[in-house]
This record gives structure tokens, sequence and C-alpha cells, in this order.
């Protein structure tokens, strides 16, 4: 009997040191001055709202020009490969334009003779006007002049007109870079035969560098917060430490389902960085800002806590004592509460587990 007398008290004596225990460690002012739990002060910062996601850079409409021959014949020369920077106007390639030189000199010498045709054309007219006046000529040897002289003024005109054909269809055999950009892809090589009867060929294609733009794919529960103007960020795998500024341009109307997933196309226009170099196709993750908060009083998000639906930080006090204070928050980001009341700019907050410091992990 007095055995289990003395484990009944040996056990009641356990249980009121775990008691105890735990209401040391459970208490703030019994941990002192907090132990090392991280402090942080309240300031004053701007809180942005933001919708994230996923997109891709994309060149914008016209920075990407497939250019091609409006004629056809054979490849004469190819100056330029992939990778090369050109400027607007500059030459490509070149067809062999033997035939339509040929076909120019034609048209000029036709024109010529048209030419020389409505001199004596004009002559004969002149005299036979000056014979009519003097009764020598029948009236209708002066139409049948007449006559020829407007027809000879309209061959002149067909004889121009054929003649810009053909220097025209010369020009075409000339290929040259509608827009300034790099060289992307080549897809015809010197000595082949390209036919345009239907189509133009495409010789390369061309990509401007310096317009392009992002389109990011946000989810259906977000595009209604989305609007034209709002600023953007975003970052691609190549750079992940760096930033990217851009502005929401426009929202595609109609819908992108990728694996019963709704989304929808958000573009967002950006300035050529000067110092890293985007390229079409890179992956981006894409945060826009809904609503900014300009210099309110914040606090790390891990600083606020909840339990039996109150909001409340610890904080320390002048000598290192720790108090629960109840706090009414407002907007926040990846980081930082907006604390609309309970706090002062400059009051200490404790951040993270403070349990092991000073107060109860909540």
């Amino acid at each position: 009997m007095k055995r289990v007398a003395w484990g009944v008290v040996a056990i009641g004596i356990a249980a009121a040191s775990a008691v105890a225990i735990g209401w040391r460690a459970r208490s703030p002012r019994a941990a002192g001055a907090g132990g090392d739990a991280p402090v942080e002060r309240v300031l004053r910062r701007d809180i942005a709202t933001v919708v994230k996601a996923t997109g891709v850079i994309k060149p914008r409409v016209g920075a990407e020009v497939r250019v091609g021959s409006r004629i056809s014949g054979v490849v004469k020369r190819l100056y330029v490969q992939i990778g090369d920077v050109v400027a607007k106007g500059q030459l490509l390639a070149e067809l062999d334009d033997r035939d339509l030189i040929a076909r120019r000199d034609e048209a000029a010498a036709a024109l010529h003779q048209a030419e020389a045709n409505l001199g004596y054309a004009a002559a004969d007219l002149q005299r036979k006007r000056e014979l009519a006046a003097a009764g020598g000529v029948a009236p209708a040897d002066l139409d049948f002049a007449q006559r020829a002289l407007a027809v000879a003024e309209q061959q002149v005109v067909g004889g121009r007109a054929s003649l810009a054909f053909a220097a025209t269809q010369l020009e075409y055999a000339r290929i040259v870079a509608p827009i300034p950009g790099v060289v992307a892809s080549v897809s015809t090589q010197e000595g082949e035969t390209v036919a345009a009867s239907f189509a133009a060929p495409t010789f390369l294609t061309l990509l401007d560098p310096s317009r392009l733009e992002v389109l990011a794919y946000v989810d259906e529960t977000d595009i209604g917060r989305i609007r034209p103007g709002q600023q953007a960020v975003f970052t691609v795998d190549t750079y992940r430490d760096h930033e990217f500024a851009g502005v929401v341009r426009t929202v595609y109307p109609e819908a992108e389902i990728r694996d019963n997933v709704v989304d929808y196309v958000t573009v967002v226009r950006f300035e050529p960085p000067r110092d890293r170099t985007l390229r079409a196709e890179m992956t981006t993750t894409v945060r826009i800002a809904i609503d900014t908060r300009r210099q309110v009083l914040t606090v790390p998000i891990r600083a606020v806590r909840r339990q039996d639906g109150q909001t409340f930080v610890w904080t320390r006090r002048g000598g290192g004592a720790i108090e629960r204070r109840g706090v009414t928050t407002g907007t926040r980001d990846e980081m930082y509460w907006e604390i609309t009341d309970g706090l002062r700019e400059g009051d200490e907050v404790l951040v993270g587990d403070v349990n092991s410091t000073g107060g109860p992990d909540q």
C-alpha cells in the first residue's frame, strides 16, 4: 500500500510540474524580454494587391514578317543568314532578272516607237489643216488625220504603262527588308526556283526584337479585376533576380481553354531593356497590380496571428516585456499586411514562431 501511495504522490508532483512548465511557456511575461524572437518595426510602405499569371513573350502585330517574292524565278543571290541584323530597305536577296530586263527593254522600245508615231501623226494633222484651210484637202482626210493622232496618243499612254509594269516586275526581283529587325529563319537558298502563282513564297522571316509583348494567361476568377493601364511586372527564367516593368494593354475577348482551365489572354506591353536581352517564346511569371495603397502602416505577414476569431500581434514594450495587442488589418501583398488600427508607426512586433521565445505559437 505504501508503494502505491508513493506512486500516486509522484504522479501528482510530475503533473503539477508539467502544468507549471506549460503555464510558464505560454506566458509572454514569463519569457522576459522575448528571447531571440525576430523583431520588426511598424513602418509605412506601399502595398499593392496583385494578380499572378504565367505568360509568354510574343512579337507584336507587325513585328514578325515573312518576307517573300511576288514573282517566280531562280534565286540568284542571298545576302543574309540567320541572326543577321538588317535595316529597313536593305537588300536581302535577288532573283535571276535577265528575262525581266529584256521585257523592260522591249517595253521601252515599244514606247519609243509609239512616241515616234505620235510625232508623225501630229505633223501630218498640222499639214492637212493648213491644206484644208486652202481647200486642198477633203474633210474626210482631215478627220482621218485627227483620228490617227488620237490613236497615237493612246499608244504612247499604253507604252508608258507597259514600261512602268516591266520596271516594277524588275524591282520585284530585288527582295528588300520591309522592317528593321533580325533574320529569324531562312527558307530559300541560292539556286532554288520559287513559284509565286498562288501565294508569295517565303524567303526568310524577320523579327523586330524591340517590339515584343507579354501574353499573360489570367484565370477567369481574376480577369474581372484586370483593366487596361494597370501596372505589371514580370520575370523570366533567364533573369530570375530581375523584374521587368510593363503596362496592361488589352484583354482578348475570347477565352483559351487548356486542360479544362479557362484563361483569358492579357496583353502586357513593355519597353525593351537596355542591359538585358528578352526573346520571343520566353516563359514569364507576371504580377499585375490591382490596387495600390500608398504609405500605409505595415507589418510582416508572419507577425499577424489569429485565434478564436481575433486578429492580434505580439508587441514588445519598453523594458522588453511582451504583450498581445489586437489589430485591424487592411489589404496585403506577398510580404506585408496593412494595419489600419491597433498599432502606431515605430512599434515593435515579434515575427515568426514566438512559442520558443516567449509567446504561444498561433
